[in-house]
């Protein structure tokens, strides 16, 4: 068999229009050094691979798809253009797959760099007008833990004091002089944390993988998984925001913190639009301080009172803030409650008034001891209600229609073609690395294509 030669060189053979290269004339990684550069040693050991080489190969396992890192070193080797963007020539053996995994064991400080990239993805499209913050989208999407089910067990569940209940505590604090200013009495500050719910005292968890957390909820597969909550502007589908927790945490605690962050970080931000998981009242109240419109799908009302006369028979009066009985007794404001789920207003019946009542047996439970109805208020109810009296206007159903068109495709493209299926690696860390390649490299996609 006679062999010919060929006097190319690897420019040759990869196309002027290929998307590698209009990447790499569209994504500077110079500041992969900055962000390296005091993880390498310049006086001792040999030559390391380049740090910039290596963001480039895992970027290159999310932009294809390539289901493990074992895989993007055999598709490297023979592919003349991952071999170009790499800057590998045709004669040299591109890294060992072995060499990401010492990477990470070696140097956890590296995966800054990630989120540093996708940072910056996000200013070029910003800078090319790519966001315009007039509405900002958000969902969350599960992502397979590598766990198995064998490995459940179950622990006591600690509470965490996090966001949500620091600002609850503020709002606690404004309630309650407010109560002051209107009784002339109030209860003294708090200074212990709200005690948990009984009933989610324990919670399951895996041997190999503490940290995820064990997902149950209706239409969803249930197991170990963690969630990656996106915040995307619909203008072109750029996700702007990517946080990461374990399956077992609720939609809502990482919102209000995550849309700061676009809001102060990224672009002002005009409005905001979520599924019902995001329809908690405190957000309302958040939200309409930053001058920002929410746009949420209300959650359905559930009146779990045992009593026959249920908080429909009960009417409002504004002016005069008393809540009146069907017996024409009013229950006046008396008490700000403080629960796990928020923060409440109370208003209570006279006791005296009960007692004599035609309506008791049906309004009151035998077990109830305090002898009195009460009923509940949010304390952001004014601002619930403002929000949702425009629930039937066209920019509110076309808000929510993008919601579900942008979140709901972006997860399905990302799933599809950019490994947000399941993880490879164990641990809060990694599956956040993991989410924001995944992010960053939907959004170089689009940035290039709406650049061109």
């Amino acid at each position: 068999m006679q062999l010919k030669y060929h006097m190319v060189t690897i420019e040759d053979l990869v196309p002027e229009n290929h998307f590698l290269r209009k990447l790499e004339a569209a994504l500077d990684l110079s500041f992969v050094y900055e962000e390296t550069a005091h993880l390498y040693s310049r006086r001792y050991g040999r030559a390391p691979i380049d740090p910039v080489v290596m963001v480039k190969y895992l970027l290159l396992v999310f932009l294809y798809g390539i289901p493990s890192e074992r895989q993007i070193e055999v598709r490297c080797a023979d592919s003349n253009a991952f071999r170009w963007y790499l800057g590998i020539d045709l004669d040299e053996r591109v890294p060992d797959h072995s060499t990401i995994s010492q990477l990470r064991r070696r140097k956890p400080a590296f995966r800054k760099v990630f989120r540093r990239l996708f940072e910056e993805v996000v200013r070029q499209c910003v800078e090319k007008g790519l966001v315009s913050g007039r509405l900002a989208v958000t969902d969350s999407t599960h992502v397979k833990a590598n766990a198995s089910r064998a490995s459940k067990q179950e622990v006591d569940a600690l509470e965490e004091v996090g966001n949500y209940w620091e600002r609850l505590d503020a709002y606690e604090e404004e309630g309650l002089e407010e109560l002051k200013r209107q009784t002339g009495q109030r209860r003294a500050k708090r200074t212990k944390q709200v005690k948990k719910d009984k009933r989610r005292s324990h919670k399951k968890v895996s041997s190999t993988d503490p940290e995820s957390g064990y997902m149950k909820r209706p239409g969803k597969p249930s197991g170990f998984y963690y969630l990656s909550h996106q915040t995307t502007d619909p203008d072109h589908g750029i996700i702007t925001a990517v946080t990461v927790t374990p399956g077992d945490v609720h939609d809502s605690r990482p919102y209000l913190e995550q849309l700061e962050y676009v809001h102060k970080s990224v672009v002002p931000l005009q409005a905001a639009a979520a599924d019902s998981a995001y329809d908690f009242p405190l957000a309302h109240r958040a939200l309409e301080e930053l001058g920002i419109d929410f746009f949420v799908v209300p959650q359905p009302a559930h009146d779990r009172t045992k009593a026959e006369l249920k908080r429909d028979a009960f009417t409002y009066n504004e002016q005069r803030d008393v809540y009146l009985c069907p017996n024409g007794k009013e229950l006046r404001r008396k008490r700000l409650y403080r629960s796990g789920s928020g923060l409440f207003w109370e208003y209570w019946a006279e006791k005296k008034d009960c007692g004599s009542c035609p309506l008791r047996q049906k309004c009151l439970n035998e077990t109830d001891k305090a002898g009195a109805r009460k009923l509940q208020d949010s304390y952001f109810k004014t601002v619930v209600q403002e929000h949702f009296s425009r629930r039937w206007e066209p920019d509110y159903r076309e808000a929510l229609k993008q919601r579900q068109i942008w979140c709901e495709g972006t997860f399905a493209a990302q799933k599809w073609g950019h490994n947000l299926t399941r993880l490879l690696r164990r641990g809060l860390e990694a599956a956040e690395d993991h989410c924001l390649l995944s992010a960053a490299a939907l959004n170089l996609k689009r940035m290039i294509k709406h650049s061109v």
